[in-house]
């Protein structure tokens, strides 16, 4: 009896969850993972501390593709990239990348795990001007800093991949400029958290320019809009897409986002057929409309439901969606969010009501710091839509704020919670605490 075939396309965090998921679940399933790089399951989250030049590519990396070959038995092929789902067939033709030799992938079920792609402006891309996206074009990144001296960059994009970059650039002891198309850096969060960051890059002695974007690269400057920037290099962070393309031209269903539309089991509009992590949508649990996220965090767990459903055994995991939790630090600021903001809120056309608040981490005699927050909730039944932080801490205060979205809590019922109070540790009143009481005045 021939083993049942599951081919995952995509070998970072939600391929590889959804292979090791797919392995638990069915220890007889033929499993093969195509993986365009040569790089599979490393952190990409941390990919600022390797620009930062205090980790090297080998850090990140979780489990290489020989861990899977043999603990696994998934069949990893890197530098593999699939170019074309055939569905009537149940086939992937893939080419080898650095050989261009043409492979044929049969599936009896599919993963697409492709992830994103920088959406590029439209300028030449010259040698000196990297992504900050994968290990490889940050480790070229790091490299290019190590083997020329550069000392002045120029970083394209203000949203939290361009910022930490930037920071990680300054670190090094480079002059930078950050170029933001927009009025606005860090769109999803509100201003009250934004003009802390910009106070603190310009602290850092970071140049931010809002308002302004490239139109020109050459091997010393980049040209904008509002003059032009010298700069050795150029990292290149104006936003990042969902890579759909094989699941277009296999006529998959894209969703509202552009990205793949799935169910919460993961399924595409092909039962056969799963897509897991940053090229597919997920659920907003405040909206329950879809919504793309592309964080490390959904393309694990996506990644997970993806594989035990693929192996065909049992079936029912579920993704249940998503509040849209995520945390930054960008010059030693920690700014954090989940929910809805006042500003998405307020384009939903909800009637909301907001409060921001500065308390103590802890106890003040012991030298604490302050943290701000910043609560967002619905006129009428209190429900808590979103929070918002920045300062010491803000990244593990944000979890509890996420969890109380997800049990649909009013601003009330967070206002009861009882967390934990040591004068060295936590304050009496919790920020989000404070911030509960001070916006049921209101709702």
């Amino acid at each position: 009896m021939n083993r049942s075939e599951l081919l995952v396309i995509g070998g970072v965090a939600a391929g590889m969850s959804a292979a090791s998921r797919a392995r638990r679940a069915d220890p007889r399933l033929s499993i093969t993972v195509l993986e365009k790089s040569r790089d599979v399951s490393y952190s990409a989250c941390g990919l600022p501390w390797l620009a930062a030049g205090k980790l090297a590519a080998r850090d990140l990396v979780v489990h290489d593709a020989d861990f899977f070959r043999q603990k696994r038995e998934i069949d990893v092929r890197t530098g593999v990239e699939a170019r074309e789902i055939e569905l009537g067939r149940r086939l992937v033709r893939g080419v080898e990348t650095e050989t261009g030799r043409e492979q044929t992938f049969h599936f009896d079920r599919l993963v697409i795990a492709t992830g994103a792609r920088v959406a590029w402006p439209t300028i030449e891309r010259l040698p000196h001007m990297f992504s900050a996206n994968t290990l490889a074009s940050v480790g070229a990144l790091d490299v290019c800093i190590r083997q020329t001296n550069a000392r002045q960059a120029v970083v394209l994009g203000g949203g939290y991949i361009g910022l930490e970059t930037a920071d990680a650039l300054r670190t090094r002891g480079l002059s930078v400029t950050v170029l933001q198309r927009a009025e606005r850096i860090l769109r999803p969060f509100d201003d009250e958290i934004t003009s802390r960051v910009e106070h603190t890059m310009t602290a850092r002695g970071i140049s931010l320019r809002k308002g302004s974007a490239a139109v020109a690269v050459n091997d010393s400057e980049v040209v904008s809009d509002a003059g032009r920037h010298p700069a050795q290099l150029v990292v290149v962070a104006t936003g990042m897409r969902p890579d759909t393309d094989l699941a277009e031209t296999a006529s998959l269903t894209l969703g509202p986002t552009g990205a793949i539309a799935v169910d919460d089991r993961m399924r595409t509009s092909e039962p056969s057929i799963f897509a897991a992590g940053d090229c597919a949508e997920s659920r907003h649990l405040v909206t329950g409309r879809a919504v793309w996220l592309p964080l490390g965090t959904t393309a694990n767990k996506q990644g997970r439901v993806a594989g035990e459903n693929a192996a065909g055994l049992s079936g029912h995991a579920r993704f249940p969606g998503v509040a849209g939790t995520m945390v930054t630090e960008i010059c030693g600021l920690e700014c954090a969010r989940t929910g809805l903001s006042e500003r998405e809120a307020e384009a939903f056309s909800l009637r909301t009501r907001s409060v921001g608040i500065e308390q103590y981490t802890h106890a003040s005699y012991l030298g604490a710091g302050k943290v701000f927050a910043k609560l967002t909730a619905e006129r009428g039944s209190g429900r808590l839509l979103g929070a918002q932080m920045a300062g010491p801490g803000a990244g593990k205060r944000i979890d509890v704020a996420a969890t109380a979205i997800t049990a649909r809590m009013t601003v009330e019922e967070l206002s009861q919670l009882d967390l934990s109070y040591h004068p060295a540790v936590a304050p009496v009143w919790e920020a989000l605490l404070v911030a509960a009481h001070e916006i049921m005045k209101q709702v």
